[in-house]
């Protein structure tokens, strides 16, 4: 199934009625939200957030130790100065381990893929909950996040939308 002529042609909608090329590259309400890259999640939506508002880093799991770089761009040129960690119930993350997947890449991409594999930890985690605290403390102890940033942690409920916090 190919859909990139279904996301052009959306595009083409959407950018017909365009109007917000004018905003200012740093995000108005001064926040970087970081969240897991599943497509059961919307950040916009969940937080009601419009173009412009926020800085929204994604990953497999929505983890710290991936995203220090982008949150430090995030404060130190474009000015936020709060974080926000939303990782998720029923995540891939919890679904494998390192040797998983491992073992699946070279089986089905090959002997260049296992070498690849081996010299990486996918990070995968047994409990969300955790997970989010282990993030908040990656984020509190790093040298490149200024000191004092208010950083709240959530598990988003992909059944209710509803997010709970993690102390």
């Amino acid at each position: 199934m190919v859909v990139l002529p279904e996301l052009l042609a959306a595009n083409e909608t959407y950018a017909a009625s365009f109007t917000k090329g004018d905003l200012p590259m740093p995000p108005g309400r001064q926040v970087a939200i970081l969240t897991c890259m599943d497509a059961r999640i919307d950040p916009a939506r969940a937080l009601g957030l419009e173009e412009g508002d926020a800085h929204v880093i994604r990953n497999a799991g929505g983890l710290a130790a991936e995203a220090i770089r982008s949150l430090a761009i995030s404060q130190e040129l474009l000015g936020t100065r709060e974080i926000v960690v939303i990782h998720h119930t029923d995540c891939g993350m919890l679904t494998f381990t390192d040797d998983q997947i491992r073992q699946r890449l070279s089986e089905s991409l090959g002997p260049d893929a296992a070498a690849a594999a081996a010299g990486i930890t996918f990070q995968p985690f047994s409990d969300v909950a955790r997970s989010v605290h282990d993030d908040l403390e990656t984020i509190h102890s790093s040298p490149l996040i200024r000191p004092g940033t208010p950083v709240t942690g959530f598990v988003y409920d992909v059944r209710t939308g509803r997010m709970s916090p993690v102390e």
